[in-house]
């Protein structure tokens, strides 16, 4: 069974969002990253890039596929997780803590707004069937 912390949001797109320090990070879900398969790239959207929720934001790559990252939240990037560029794998074995993948500073406005239309932790276990 997925592991789906209680601390998150969640999007159908299967990503995660959490409050870190005043940004959002976020990441594949476990069920998402159990789905793909063996992880062997991860294209984040660069720092200081602007993503908008809904939108392709970056490629996650597997030995079965290859699917866009959808933001889950609309800012600006401000952190990626550089250790996924030499260990893609991290998103495989810690989807929730070594392998997460982007920061983004959120914008005030609209957050709470966006945060509404992402999932409980039991709205994605419902969603998932798990």
């Amino acid at each position: 069974m997925p592991i789906v912390p209680d601390n998150l949001r969640f999007s159908e797109d299967h990503l995660w969002a959490g409050e870190a320090a005043g940004l959002w990070r976020i990441g594949i879900t476990d069920y998402a990253q159990d789905h793909l398969g063996d992880v062997v790239e991860v294209t984040p959207p660069p720092v200081g890039a602007p993503v908008t929720v809904g939108e392709p934001c970056g490629v996650i790559e597997s030995t079965k596929s290859v699917s866009d990252l959808i933001a889950p939240l609309t800012g600006t990037v401000e952190h990626v997780n550089d250790a996924l560029a030499g260990s893609p794998e991290l998103v495989n074995s810690d989807p929730y803590e070594q392998g997460w993948i982007f920061e983004v500073r959120a914008e005030p406005g609209g957050l709470a707004d966006q945060l509404a239309r992402l999932v409980s932790p039991d709205g994605y276990r419902q969603l998932t069937g798990e």
